[in-house]
């Protein structure tokens, strides 16, 4: 990398932390629904007809609720609907609040092609509905933490390299050179991650998830939380798919893997066994 070039990482990175600092993130457009849907439902007196109104306002927001609710996954056997309310009110409102936050992070996704890449994008993209798919299953099979939750939070850990590699398109000299990059997104991304949360107003327990899906010497008392299931996820799946590089020694596996009852050919029993579960939370997400 020349002289320049770390010139233009350091004011990437300088503009990274005055953004962290200020929480004044810059996203698309449409967290500003999110953010109304949001504030709306944090209202015990708001009604579902209010939240469709606010949905409706956003297309690309509206017809991932309908096709949520109308998913073998979620329609738990009801015929199909194309009415914003009723869609609200078969989805409920917890799981709303996070498809909306899903739909900004998939446009943040579709943001920033010309700095990173479709490949690279649609790969990251892709791998997160792989997880959140996997996190679902898992915590309705092997765990007492809701699956919705779960599979929300697998599909915001790695929020923050979606927000480094948007942010990256303004500054082109920076990100010339791919390794540095990832350098920056993997150094950076964890904390970025639940900044981004916060600002989104995303529970408590989602943020520590993110946060802490990669902290593999994690250990704690009690049966397997929320974090135990992404950061398992997330490992199963870099060790299923020929896209990703394996990410532990299974010698040695992290406490939230003997929490789940897990090892490497269990963990890829699961996969196989659940693959047609998974696949249908993968198309309503995708």
């Amino acid at each position: 990398m020349t002289e320049l070039d770390k010139g233009k990482e350091f004011e990437f990175l300088e503009s990274l932390t005055a953004e962290l600092s200020s929480k004044e993130l810059l996203f698309p457009t449409s967290s500003n629904v999110t953010m109304k849907i949001r504030h709306a439902l944090n209202d015990a007196n708001t009604s579902s007809e209010k939240i469709a109104r606010i949905i409706g306002a956003e297309p690309v927001l509206s017809a991932q609720i309908l096709r949520l609710a109308n998913s073998a996954a979620f329609s738990r056997g009801n015929p199909p609907t194309f009415d914003l309310r009723q869609a609200t009110l078969r989805l409920g409102f917890d799981l709303v609040r996070n498809v909306a936050l899903a739909v900004c992070m998939k446009q943040l996704a579709q943001t920033q092609n010309n700095a990173a890449g479709p490949n690279l994008v649609d790969g990251l993209w892709n791998r997160s509905i792989r997880v959140a798919a996997l996190s679902y299953v898992m915590a309705r099979r092997l765990t007492r933490v809701p699956p919705d939750t779960a599979m929300i939070a697998g599909l915001l850990h790695d929020i923050g390299k979606f927000y480094i590699l948007s942010r990256a398109q303004s500054f082109p000299a920076a990100v010339a050179d791919m390794d540095a990059l990832w350098d920056v997104v993997d150094r950076w991304h964890l904390n970025i991650g639940a900044v981004v949360l916060e600002n989104w107003e995303v529970s408590d327990e989602i943020r520590a998830a993110v946060l802490d899906h990669r902290e593999f010497d994690r250990v704690h008392p009690g049966a397997a939380d929320l974090t135990d299931v992404v950061l398992a996820a997330d490992i199963l799946d870099a060790d299923f798919y020929p896209d990703r590089e394996p990410q532990i020694d299974w010698e040695t596996p992290p406490y939230a893997l003997v929490l789940l009852g897990l090892n490497q050919q269990t963990g890829k029993e699961l996969m196989v066994d659940r693959k047609e579960e998974m696949d249908l939370v993968f198309q309503a997400l995708s």
